[in-house]
């Protein structure tokens, strides 16, 4: 049978999209401007990569995701937290998002602040209900919970951001400092994402190992990839082209070259399927969406 993996994305992308919304709108209360925040930047339109890379890893294993939703959508929650504060004027000063006014530009920065910390404490709120609902067994979900919590952390994409920031208008150009910025900012999550649906399958061990290293792959060349945007462009990018080079970040294509990192994102892209590829038919889900990540324009 053939795989279509434009009805798949959609299919799981619509699936997300109403978990999302009834979610919030049990979380958010009445219309304040808190909750008009949130549902902003949650409705915005995103790929709602992460989810769906967590349930494509959960089906790898031959396991049903239905279960797996709500973590899934935990994970969408903590990256449109991550969105909101890393465009507030003291991190990126961005001005737009997915095309869209940034969040502080519509509500406010004091606002926009907050909406980041609600939707990452109700995320991990999430989960534990979730526990206590003993829809997952208990060891599971703290072990679920403690591996978003680090890639979210101040070992993961907090301290990515904090190395970012540091670095930024740095003569100092240095690939590998780069590829940790990265690895932290933007991989750790998606990484968690991948490894979270693994484990939410049983996987444990050298398979669970392996999740997470075809995780670090497709999140290292996504954000790589994102560099290569800044500068080329793409269809409906929906950010500004040329950002990173006005503010002087550090890029893996300013510390190694536009050809060095397209070539960066082909090697850590055959890396990923390399190891998915072993998982047998099962894994057609997963591979589709990393061969897609690999050559994608927006």
């Amino acid at each position: 049978m053939a795989f279509h993996l434009d009805i798949y994305l959609e299919e799981n992308r619509k699936l997300i999209d109403l978990e999302l919304s009834n979610i919030i709108d049990t979380i958010s209360g009445d219309h304040t401007d808190l909750q008009r925040s949130i549902s902003y930047s949650i409705s915005s339109g995103g790929k709602r990569l992460r989810p769906i890379l967590c349930i494509a890893s959960c089906e790898t294993l031959g396991r049903d995701a239905s279960d797996l939703v709500p973590i899934a959508c935990a994970i969408e929650m903590i990256h449109t937290y991550s969105l909101i504060h890393d465009d507030l004027p003291s991190m990126d000063d961005d001005s737009l998002r997915r095309g869209k006014p940034t969040n502080h530009v519509i509500f406010g920065e004091a606002t926009a602040i907050l909406a980041g910390d609600a939707l990452l404490a109700d995320s991990f709120n999430l989960i534990a209900a979730k526990i206590v609902e003993k829809s997952i067994p208990p060891l599971l979900g703290l072990e679920i919970i403690r591996d978003i919590s680090s890639s979210v952390g101040s070992n993961g994409m907090v301290r990515g951001q904090s190395l970012d920031l540091f670095m930024e208008g740095s003569s100092e150009i240095d690939i590998e400092i780069v590829e940790e910025i990265h690895r932290l900012k933007t991989g750790a999550l998606i990484s968690s994402a991948v490894k979270t649906g693994a484990r939410f399958a049983g996987a444990d061990g050298d398979i669970l190992n392996r999740f997470t290293n075809i995780g670090e792959c497709i999140g290292l060349a996504y954000q790589i990839n994102d560099d290569i945007l800044d500068i080329e462009g793409g269809a409906d990018f929906g950010k500004s082209i040329g950002a990173d080079i006005k503010k002087k970040k550090l890029t893996f294509p300013s510390a190694a070259g536009l050809e060095a990192a397209k070539k960066k994102v082909d090697e850590l892209t055959k890396m990923a399927l390399s190891e998915i590829e072993k998982f047998g038919d099962n894994s057609m889900a997963l591979a589709a969406i990393v061969k897609y990540l690999g050559e994608r324009k927006n």
